[in-house]
């Protein structure tokens, strides 16, 4: 059966963010994911994981201006200085967290940029980060983001990413499989599910076509899951969907798999 993470930077938000921790503890999740920490004091963080016995299993690096439309810096030639920071910035957070991955994000890449450029710098600032990572036995993960929720983004199909791992050539760098991405644009799952097993260490799960609770939509769930367990898949699955009412009463589907 596979672990189940939640997400608190999408579940929960009826709360505040520290809040969130006892929500999910309650929930009887026993892992937790979130896109950024650094607005908050690691030892703030680490407390509220250590009282309610949760594991952090994922965050992501900084994505620089966001107003600016930036979603990422990792793959901006001009930007390499900065990448190098929030590589080093997540690193201390991983520590201090004992969260053993972190999703380095990539960049938005605008027409005026060339893009064989931003893939060489990509590739050098993610072996900067996987041998600093590897110090502390921590892996880094990349993730395919679909068009239609980020536009221009450095990859958009699963099977960039995977090809991406090959040329950053790392030992502890992998894919981090988003089905909700993975529907939207290669389609087949079974496919990357069975035929990729071993290359992605971390999943994540939403509905499709809105995003919410992964027991409705086109994509069935429970068989998924069952298809995970016979792949041998031992990571975690981040529940990043965003809930169509309060929470609490769309976790229904998570009452068979609490453990």
């Amino acid at each position: 059966m596979p672990k189940f993470a939640a997400n608190l930077s999408t579940m929960f938000t009826e709360l505040p963010f520290m809040e969130r921790f006892s929500a999910a503890a309650q929930a009887g999740f026993k892992g937790v994911e979130f896109l950024f920490p650094y607005e908050y004091q690691a030892a703030d963080i680490k407390r509220c994981l250590t009282e309610n016995n949760l594991q952090l299993v994922l965050f992501n690096t900084l994505p620089g201006n966001v107003n600016a439309g930036e979603w990422g810096v990792t793959a901006l030639p001009d930007q390499v200085a900065l990448a190098r920071k929030h590589i080093q910035l997540a690193f201390d957070y991983a520590c201090a967290l004992d969260c053993d991955q972190v999703h380095v994000m990539a960049s938005v890449i605008t027409p005026e940029m060339d893009p064989e450029r931003c893939e060489t710098t990509f590739i050098e600032n993610l072996r900067y980060a996987a041998d600093l990572f590897a110090e502390k036995g921590k892996s880094l993960l990349i993730e395919a983001l679909n068009p239609v929720s980020r536009a221009q983004y450095l990859y958009s199909s699963q099977y960039q990413t995977l090809e991406m791992v090959k040329r950053i050539d790392r030992p502890n760098v992998f894919t981090q499989l988003d089905l909700f991405h993975a529907q939207k644009v290669d389609g087949n799952l079974t496919k990357l599910i069975t035929e990729y097993a071993g290359q992605y260490r971390h999943i994540q799960i939403a509905s499709l076509p809105d995003r919410h609770e992964p027991d409705e939509g086109e994509i069935n769930y429970n068989w998924i899951f069952n298809l995970l367990d016979s792949t041998g898949y031992i990571g975690w699955v981040g529940c990043e969907y965003n809930p169509k009412q309060d929470t609490f009463s769309g976790l229904k589907w998570f009452d068979k798999y609490k453990k």
